[in-house]
């Protein structure tokens, strides 16, 4: 999480945000993904007439056993279709991403910098291949970590496969745009964005049994409530799902701090609630990488949880430069980055 720098109070939608509803909005077309192809129809073949009896040659010749001569050669068989392959995580691909969200600075939900980082993160899914919307989401003037910050708006990016439909199961990966009004969130959250960007790019080109959602949330960071007035995107996602889409969702992953070295991944699931998505994803990840359980009330996936949907934290190892100005991509560490999405793309290999 980072701190926000004090901005006035905005009364409209920032610029950036209306280019960005523009820009989804000619996006909302549902275009097929790369490497598609349509197939041409085959035409049935034409029989020519014969006649309702046979001649006396033609009826001999029915009765002659084929030819079995050694000349006679079999006919080709068709050759096994090679199912598509995802390119390998690319930790540089994502080091750049982290870099460059970074550079825009401290991104606090209701300023126009984190709608730079909403049109960023917007840009990299759409170039994906997916069908990319935003949603626009209120958020209250408030205290950010110790820093005063005002009401606004900010956006869910959601990015679908083509021919989505919430209805029918699949799963949601998401993580939060926004940052602390002081730090420029190098670690919290540009790793969790760009990790997430990446594996969306390898599950659009190497799709699995299930579909997956991925969303960029607006204002995870708490704006008071000692600390419990947070995670508005999620909560309001959650809220503009139907019952028939909530059923649908058959797990939630929010990656949040994936990239300060650690000996394991942490996979953390909210205190009370059931650990079986948990388990599945450290099952799925015994062949790529170390993890470890933990318990995690701080970030969105509680906004699932809330309504039922099991749900999992991916990340929140400790580190010195938390929620401040070092919060720079130094920080991270490329192993650890590997290892979390090496982690979330053997647990979307694992669904079934």
């Amino acid at each position: 999480m980072a701190a926000p720098t004090r901005r006035r109070r905005r009364s409209r939608t920032a610029p950036a945000v209306v280019a960005l509803l523009a820009t989804a909005t000619a996006c909302t077309g549902g275009a097929p993904g790369p490497g598609s192809v349509g197939a041409s129809p085959l035409s049935a073949p034409t029989s020519a007439p014969t006649s309702s009896l046979p001649s006396a040659s033609t009826a001999a010749a029915a009765q002659t056993p084929p030819s079995t001569s050694p000349s006679d050669s079999p006919s080709p068989s068709a050759s096994p279709v090679t199912p598509p392959r995802a390119d390998a995580f690319d930790v540089d691909t994502v080091l750049g991403g982290i870099r460059a969200l970074a550079a825009i600075g401290p991104r606090d939900a209701a300023s126009p910098a984190s709608d730079r980082a909403a049109a960023y993160v917007a840009g990299r899914l759409r170039a994906a291949g997916y069908r990319v919307t935003l949603q626009r989401v209120a958020v209250p003037a408030g205290v950010s970590w110790g820093v005063r910050v005002p009401a606004g708006t900010t956006v869910d990016v959601v990015a679908d496969p083509p021919g989505f439909d919430p209805t029918q199961p699949h799963v949601v990966v998401g993580a939060h745009l926004d940052t602390v009004p002081q730090s420029p969130g190098a670690e919290d959250n540009a790793s969790g964005l760009m990790v997430m960007a990446e594996v969306a790019r390898m599950t659009r080109q190497q799709p699995g049994a299930l579909p997956v959602r991925f969303v960029a949330f607006g204002a995870e960071e708490a704006r008071g409530g000692n600390g419990t007035l947070y995670a508005f995107g999620s909560r309001h996602f959650v809220a503009g799902l139907g019952a028939s889409e909530r059923r649908a969702v058959r797990g939630m992953v929010a990656l949040d701090r994936v990239g300060v070295r650690a000996a394991a991944v942490p996979v953390c699931h909210l205190a009370g609630a059931g650990t079986s998505l948990a388990d599945a994803i450290r099952r799925a990840a015994v062949p790529v990488a170390a993890t470890r359980a933990c318990v995690n009330r701080a970030s969105d996936h509680v906004s699932f949880e809330r309504v039922g949907i099991p749900a999992v934290r991916l990340g929140s190892v400790p580190y010195a430069a938390y929620h401040s100005a070092t919060d720079v991509p130094t920080v991270v560490d490329r192993g650890q980055l590997a290892r979390s999405g090496a982690v979330l793309w053997a647990w979307i290999r694992s669904l079934r």
